[in-house]
């Protein structure tokens, strides 16, 4: 008889996450779905939460962010649960760090890092590890640490003693700066790469969709749902990082480009907004952007707002977004059969769509409002000889047909809709044809 197989695999570290609940937040977000989301987080790290909660604060300390009293709290909750690993939902400076990480006697996490270890782990293309790779090493360099292995830490002396630590530390700052410098004369080959793809894509009469929302929101369901694609799609926060591009055929048989982008969040590291500019850059370039909001997300109109904060960090304002931008209000198959009909008028009144990326429902709508709006321009009308069929499937493919009549001089008359790049395409294939 064959004995069972032992399971050697270390098992996760045990965590507690904390949210601290400043009430001079002003993000008008509920406490109990910051914390929420920050366990999502932790979880998504693969980290064992054994337990989590909200500490209100009335003001920060410098040295621990929490009041003596708290820390000491906290610190017999870790030895209750054998806590490894304390995850703090904000954002801590290197003293506090420090300083959390000997009161608890584990390590101590902020949020910017804990969104980093993520990323680490998620990016797969060669672009996405280097722009990972970046922002930890600018997040690292004001720390002068090192995370060369799975939430570790090795710090160098500090203050004024001498001696081994001030070398450590100035040897840590050298390999980050170096590495920094490497890393930046990469992305911009790959940035120098990318722009050259963007421009052959644009001399292709193909209009760009780009699809941005809160982490989690739906985006990468939609995309497959869209474009009959397998992209990962999971109901887990960044499930996927790496952007990618896909064939869309929109109503009228016209083909489109989607991209799926990498999932926004609240207070996204700064680092991490500049390491995924160029990535990023497809939502400025996109012809259309389709902002994913999970409906049934508590949180929605605060997670709304995030996004918008982002799309203003990479340049695209306002008045901008209004011109170019659709909503989707996501995941209505997740609500209320009674409240459904309400939420589709107030959808509607706020000019969005609402869908379900899972189930299919009010995803032809949704195509329908896309195929306008990459056809938003005047109608033209072009005469055609009734034999010739290749104008007149170009005419399918590159723009939208509204309208086809038989004239009294046994021609064609097809009225269509065409950017300038394919009008003038057009006119070099068809001279004349345009009335």
């Amino acid at each position: 008889m064959k004995s069972d197989s032992i399971d050697r695999r270390p098992s996760p570290p045990a965590a507690l996450v904390i949210h601290p609940g400043d009430r001079n937040d002003g993000s008008g977000r509920v406490p109990a779905a910051r914390l929420a989301e920050a366990v999502s987080l932790a979880r998504a790290l693969d980290l064992d939460v054994r337990e989590a909660f909200i500490v209100p604060l009335r003001g920060q300390a410098p040295s621990t962010l929490f009041g003596k009293g708290k820390v000491e709290e906290t610190a017999a909750t870790c030895r209750g649960f054998s806590i490894e690993v304390v995850v703090v939902d904000a954002a801590l400076t290197p003293v506090q760090q420090r300083n959390l990480e000997k009161a608890w006697d584990a390590k101590v996490v902020d949020r910017t890092g804990l969104i980093l270890e993520i990323f680490a782990r998620r990016a797969r293309t060669k672009e996405g590890r280097l722009q990972v790779d970046l922002a930890r090493l600018e997040y690292e360099r004001s720390r002068l640490v090192r995370t060369w292995t799975h939430l570790e830490r090795q710090r160098g002396g500090f203050g004024f003693l001498g001696g081994p630590g001030e070398t450590q530390i100035e040897a840590d700052r050298r390999l980050i700066l170096d590495r920094i410098v490497r890393l930046k004369r990469s992305l911009a080959d790959i940035r120098r790469t990318r722009g050259i793809q963007r421009q052959a894509r644009k001399r292709t009469p193909f209009p760009t969709i780009a699809l941005v929302g809160y982490t989690n929101a739906g985006k990468s369901t939609l995309f497959n749902r869209l474009t009959k694609s397998e992209v990962v799609a999971k109901d887990m926060l960044f499930a996927t990082l790496d952007p990618t591009l896909r064939r869309l055929s929109l109503p009228g048989g016209r083909p489109a480009i989607l991209s799926d982008t990498v999932g926004f969040i609240s207070h996204l590291p700064h680092e991490l907004v500049e390491a995924f500019r160029a990535t990023l850059e497809e939502v400025r370039e996109a012809e259309v952007i389709v902002h994913v909001r999970d409906v049934e997300s508590p949180d929605s109109e605060a997670q709304g707002l995030d996004v918008a904060d982002v799309l203003t960090e990479l340049g695209i304002e306002p008045g901008e977004r209004d011109r170019r931008m659709l909503e989707v209000w996501n995941k209505v198959d997740l609500v209320p059969e009674g409240e459904r009909l309400e939420l589709a008028e107030r959808a509607a009144r706020a000019g969005a769509v609402a869908i379900s990326a899972e189930t299919g429902e009010g995803t032809q709508a949704l195509l329908a409002r896309l195929a306008a709006m990459v056809d938003a321009g005047p109608d033209l009308v072009f005469r055609l000889r009734p034999s010739d069929g290749e104008a007149l499937a170009w005419l399918y493919q590159h723009g939208r047909v509204t309208d086809r009549t038989a004239d009294d001089n046994d021609g064609l008359l097809v009225t269509a809709r065409l950017d300038p790049q394919a009008l003038g395409r057009f006119e070099q294939l068809r001279p004349g044809a345009l009335l």
